[in-house]
């Protein structure tokens, strides 16, 4: 059985480029094709939950010319794969401080959300200027918020607390895949990767294939997910 939830880390596409005397923007361009094969190979596998780190809150502090690039990737994506995600049965969800991207991507993200809006093959969602203590910070002021305005306190748990989060409509990452080398989890979903099975690979995003996330999920089926139990007490 596939993972339900997998979370990735897409790093490298920078280096990629690089590698080839290319321009960093081949790299992000090339990047996009993995994103569609690993969108296309999760769908088929039967995964319920994709989440993709697209761009996080630290990346608004790379050069303008890079910034400007991704933004326009963002959006010639969102215009040339929407179809695609309907045919196939993806619902797509954006998550993070949508409100910092410009207009028209916002539009676009909006026109997407509601396109895909009855899909339930697999539930896509990216996260765009996105950052995990942000996602904890937000989630603690909407409940202080909700105190307020029904002038009490609140009694809340785990549980209530996770409903808050971003992907508070979703179940937590089982894997997390990091491409590109590092063996950090750099601000992504602080939270919900109390428990997830991380794995690492030096592969660049932009070579990271079906067959690479095949081993991605070999790699996980041989792992043994004990969330603080002894052996064999783990409910199935």
């Amino acid at each position: 059985m596939p993972p339900r939830h997998v979370a990735v880390i897409m790093d490298g596409n920078g280096r990629w480029a690089t590698a080839r005397h290319l321009p960093r923007a081949a790299g992000h361009s090339r990047g996009v094709e993995a994103v569609r094969s690993t969108i296309e190979t999760c769908a088929q596998r039967g995964v319920e939950y994709l989440t993709l780190f697209a761009f996080s809150s630290e990346n608004w502090r790379r050069p303008a010319d890079e910034v400007s690039l991704l933004m326009r990737l963002f959006v010639s994506s969102l215009q040339r794969e929407v179809g695609r995600l309907v045919e196939n049965g993806v619902r797509m969800r954006v998550v993070g401080q949508v409100d910092s991207l410009e207009p028209d991507l916002r539009r676009l993200i909006r026109e997407a959300e509601q396109r895909t809006a009855a899909n339930d093959r697999l539930n896509l969602t990216i996260c765009a200027s996105y950052g995990g203590r942000w996602d904890i910070v937000q989630a603690a002021c909407a409940l202080q918020e909700r105190a307020l305005r029904d002038r009490g306190a609140i009694e809340f748990d785990e549980q209530l607390f996770a409903s808050g989060l971003a992907l508070g409509f979703a179940p937590d990452p089982d894997l997390l895949i990091r491409t590109g080398g590092e063996q950090r989890i750099s601000n992504f979903l602080l939270w919900q990767l109390a428990y997830t099975e991380l794995y690492f690979t030096d592969v660049l995003w932009p070579d990271f294939s079906a067959e690479q996330l095949e081993a991605a999920f070999g790699w996980f089926a041989r792992r043994e997910r004990r969330f603080g139990r002894v052996v064999g007490a783990v409910p199935s």
